[in-house]
């Protein structure tokens, strides 16, 4: 039997098509049912690559007991969160209100009327572990909807009230001052982990915002306390187990304390922000490991994430099938098996080169998982960086040469293994916010490292890829997921920012004005259907949909930032780029950092990326205009002069010959900017007052550095 969700385009409501629960999308006639048959909604929340979404799924979903209950005292409806943010956000923020905690699964009761009166995540199919069992759960709401009824409904208008009136507490009338920004790297140097790298114990997730606002109070300041905290938690992350060391690319968090156990699935945004870290890394540092870590993520990016038109896929789940039960008609999918060793399949298929790669990487005849709370990785082997190449060297008498070539033999031979097993499900949606954030990774990248050209290609194959299918230009309607051929879902503010931050790097790669026309066309749009003139951001829906009973704006920057947070910092760079009234745009920047003031001097650390905006204010954003008469090439020995700087606030502007006269039309004060005696020259411009051109790499670097 397929129920209603086998007519769904997301992944994750597809894979619940056979369930026998009566599944709906959050649609008019499921919640027409609702009122129509006057019973209470179950609502489930995840997505598609969820551990424990999978987890409740097999132990209750798919449970004939449990799906006769729910059929028979609810309408249950299933939410793919990454599809319906705006749905996710209301229900999440009652979870987190009324428990203290939240995540996926979520499962949340509503009224009718939509109003939510109890909630949790996962529910276990029988009561252990502390949590009631969910035919327990579902029988008690049930029981208390028929003969309590005018209680529920009494406190769901209760609590639906309070959080619509729960608004985050307001700024005051200015920016906030520099002094909070040293105060929040105070906190973030009180909970760093000085042996291991990352802030707090365990679990460790990857939060590249907290790492960015770091490199940028770096370069605002000079101080190296931010800097050093952000480049030993990046090379902690890039050498533990989080990172996947045949395939590239990393994991979604570590379950422990030193880096050595991921929760396994590979999230797109994680995959794009860490790149953005590594390539400041790489610039601040001069330390070719982390610019090598990024290429070797977006490799696997370009590998197992790019649809073959050029946009990017979503996710790959933790979960998979086993090789050793790969032939079995119902074989268990379990965490990690895609990736994991046993000893003896490593020997086998490294030969003498085993030994290097064992000690390389930390393998063991019993296996080498510290934690394993599911008993998941018994007599398997995770790989991360137990050894420097160096000591490997020392200890095999083996020069350090040799090791390094033959340990990426043995890499490539047992990636090409590991592609013979089942894989994990692979989320093939395409969503626009986060294919925003992968745009202005590969943009940088091509700015940064050796041979962009191939990262910008890339770059320029997405973005044509969102405007074909996800732009709808007559209407000025940014959708925000593609999948096989349709789009839907009306964009959400996120999108709108992360698409305005991937265009901006990606004209900053090419000069290419039709980027900077387009993010300039979508800002208008933002801000004509997000931003809130009262207080300042952008609410992170239009409000027209009278399903989202609450208009929320996002005030924490998590596993992605705020749409705010990337707001301001479009903004500050097309202050400097404007089509629109300058002033406005530098209003609107100024009234959401002052908005953000208090949130920033309470819970500095819950905003990493608006205190990067913030950073960035204080400490001005430079202008690089790049000019050459031909094609760009000649531009290569100035380029090379930026790209070894960590300026991460300066807007690069390059004006060649093909894109001159649509540029000049777009900014009209490039029009006196020219090559100077035939060669390709520099304009760096602070506080929009010029220094004299330059055609000399070294001088363009010693006004770079501030040096007379």
């Amino acid at each position: 039997m397929t129920n209603r969700l086998g007519a769904e385009h997301s992944p994750y409501l597809i894979q619940h098509k056979d369930n026998p629960v009566h599944w709906q999308p959050w649609d008019d006639r499921a919640l027409a049912q609702a009122r129509d048959e006057d019973k209470p909604i179950f609502l489930s929340i995840g997505y598609s690559t969820c551990h424990w979404c999978h987890v409740m799924e097999h132990e209750s979903f798919e449970n004939a007991a449990v799906a006769a209950v729910l059929n028979r005292s609810f309408v249950s409806i299933k939410v793919d969160r990454e599809e319906r943010p705006d749905v996710d956000r209301v229900y999440m923020t009652f979870v987190q209100a009324t428990t203290g905690a939240g995540g996926w699964p979520m499962s949340v009761w509503l009224t009718p009327a939509l109003e939510p009166f109890y909630g949790g995540t996962y529910f276990p199919p029988t009561s252990r572990w502390g949590k009631p069992g969910f035919i327990e759960v579902l029988e008690e709401i049930a029981r208390v909807w028929r003969e309590e009824r005018g209680k529920v409904l009494q406190s769901a208008a209760s609590i639906v009230e309070r959080l619509r009136n729960t608004r985050p507490q307001g700024g005051g009338a200015h920016v906030p001052p520099e002094g909070i920004l040293d105060r929040v790297v105070g906190e973030f140097a009180a909970a760093f982990d000085r042996r291991r790298g990352g802030f707090g114990d365990a679990p460790k997730f990857p939060r590249p915002s907290e790492l960015l606002f770091l490199l940028r109070e770096h370069a605002r300041t000079g101080a190296v306390e931010p800097r050093d905290m952000a480049l030993a938690t990046l090379r902690a992350m890039a050498l533990g187990g989080m990172r996947d060391h045949l395939g590239g690319g990393f994991h979604r968090y570590s379950v422990d304390g030193d880096w050595r156990v991921p929760h396994f699935e590979k999230m797109l945004y994680d995959q794009a922000q860490l790149v953005l870290a590594c390539l400041e890394a790489a610039q601040v540092s001069g330390d070719p490991f982390y610019a090598e870590v990024a290429a070797d993520t977006l490799a696997y990016v370009a590998r197992d994430l790019t649809d073959p038109d050029g946009g990017f896929y979503s996710a790959e789940d933790a979960d998979s099938v086993p090789p050793e039960q790969a032939a079995d008609p119902h074989p268990h999918k379990t965490e990690g098996a895609f990736y994991v060793w046993p000893d003896a399949e490593v020997g086998e298929a490294l030969g003498a080169d085993a030994d290097l790669f064992r000690r390389r990487f930390g393998l063991k005849p019993d296996g080498n998982a510290p934690f394993d709370p599911q008993n998941e990785f018994t007599g398997k082997n995770l790989l991360y960086t137990a050894m420097p190449l160096e000591r490997v060297a020392e200890e095999t008498g083996v020069s350090a040469a040799d090791v390094a070539e033959r340990l990426t033999r043995a890499r490539t031979a047992l990636l090409a293994r590991r592609s013979q097993r089942p894989r994990p499900h692979l989320d093939d949606k395409v969503l626009t916010a986060w294919n925003g954030l992968m745009i202005a990774a590969l943009a940088r990248a091509a700015r940064v490292l050796d041979d962009g050209s191939r990262y910008l290609e890339a770059a320029r194959r997405a973005a044509r890829f969102v405007q074909a299918r996800l732009w709808q230009a007559p209407s000025g309607t940014l959708l925000r997921r593609y999948r096989q051929g349709e789009a839907g879902v009306e964009g959400y503010a996120e999108d709108y920012a992360f698409l305005i931050y991937g265009l901006l790097e990606l004209f900053q790669a090419d000069g290419d004005p039709a980027w900077l026309d387009w993010a300039r066309t979508l800002q208008q749009r933002q801000d004509d259907l997000f931003w809130d003139s009262a207080d300042g951001g952008w609410f992170s829906t239009t409000g027209r949909d009278a399903s989202v009973l609450l208009r929320l704006k996002d005030d924490y920057d998590g596993a992605e930032p705020a749409a705010s947070s990337i707001g301001v910092l479009n903004l500050l760079t097309l202050t400097h780029l404007a089509g629109r009234d300058e002033t406005t745009l530098a209003a609107h920047v100024e009234q959401t950092l002052a908005a953000f003031a208090s949130r920033a001097a309470q819970m500095g650390r819950a905003i990493p990326m608006m205190l990067t905006a913030l950073s960035t204010y204080h400490a001005g954003v430079p202008q690089l205009v790049l000019v050459d008469d031909g094609d760009g090439t000649a531009l290569q020995p100035l380029r090379d002069i930026v790209r070894r700087r960590h300026l991460p606030a300066m807007v690069v502007v390059p004006v060649t010959a093909p894109h001159r006269d649509a540029l000049t039309r777009l900014l009209p004060w490039l029009a006196d900017m020219r090559s100077r005696d035939s060669r390709p020259a520099g304009y760096l411009c602070r506080a929009f007052a010029c220094q004299a051109p330059t055609t000399d790499p070294a001088a363009l670097a010693q006004q770079l550095d501030g040096r007379p």
